[in-house]
Formats: C-alpha cells, sequence, structure tokens
C-alpha cells in the first residue's frame, strides 16, 4: 500500500497545515479533507452562533443568514489566536435539520478556498441553546510553532 502523503493530486501543503483528501482505499468526498495533519499550536474555538456583538441571534429561521454569521463569529475568534481560516483544520457543524447544510457550506466555502478545505463532520442535534438557533460550527486551527522559528 502507498503512503497517501506522497500522493500529490491529494496532498497539499500550506505553511505547517498539509491535507490529504483521500487517503489510498478511502473513498474521496466533497467538501472536505479525510485527514489533515499540523504542526505547532493548537487552537480551539467553541461553537460559534448566530449571535451578533450584543448577544441578539442574527436571522431567526434564516440558515443562510446564521451561517454568515457563524463564519464571521468565527473569523473575529481565530483572528483572536492570531489565526485565519487558512489554519483551520476541523470543522465540526451542528445543525437542527440537515436541510440547513447547504447554506452552512455556501457560508464556508466563502471564506476557505476549496484548496484548503479542513477536515469536518456534520451532526443533526435536536436543539441548541437557543430556539430561534439553527446551526452552530466549531473549529479547531494549527499555528506555526513561532517559538521554534526563533531558535
Amino acid at each position: 500500500m502507498s503512503d497517501p502523503t506522497s500522493r500529490p493530486e491529494d496532498h497539499r501543503d500550506h505553511h505547517h497545515v498539509a491535507r490529504i483528501s483521500a487517503p489510498d482505499g478511502v473513498h474521496p468526498g466533497t467538501g472536505y479533507s479525510h485527514v489533515v495533519r499540523g504542526t505547532g499550536q493548537f487552537v480551539a474555538v467553541s461553537g460559534q452562533c448566530a449571535f451578533d456583538e450584543r448577544g441578539r441571534v442574527v436571522g431567526p429561521g434564516d440558515a443562510a443568514a446564521q451561517a454568515r454569521q457563524v463564519f464571521e463569529n468565527l473569523r473575529r475568534c481565530l483572528a483572536a489566536a492570531g489565526a485565519t481560516f487558512d489554519d483551520v483544520v476541523k470543522l465540526t457543524y451542528f445543525v437542527t435539520d440537515m436541510a440547513h447544510l447547504p447554506a452552512v457550506r455556501e457560508a464556508r466555502d466563502a471564506v476557505i478556498p476549496a484548496d484548503r478545505l479542513p477536515a469536518s463532520s456534520a451532526v443533526q442535534v435536536a436543539a441548541l441553546v437557543r430556539p430561534e438557533l439553527l446551526l452552530e460550527v466549531e473549529a479547531f486551527a494549527v499555528l506555526p510553532d513561532r517559538s521554534a522559528a526563533g531558535s
């Protein structure tokens, strides 16, 4: 069996993160990478919902509006840690209905290029923290190990 990291058509490097869209023997998915490997500092972003700066729900009943707000909140949280969407290695989507997943993917695709898709999971849940919320997204990112760069 060949080493999946040696398959150039499936293996893309971006700084400190390597993505493997389809390892040998695994059916290629669409819209995510099966494996993402990172070296450096780990960043975890709690699940973000469609709350604005004042804690109000953006877009009640509108999955597309909520997804855009969620990814804006993720962007802000990542920036607070010195990260960008390029550093994201894993996203987990929590949706109250799988019918909302296309809106989540559209919002994701607006901020993450197709050649840098993270590993992803989608989970349908009975409810979120507020009844008007339709989705929540958590992120994991890896920053370059800046301490090693200076040594």
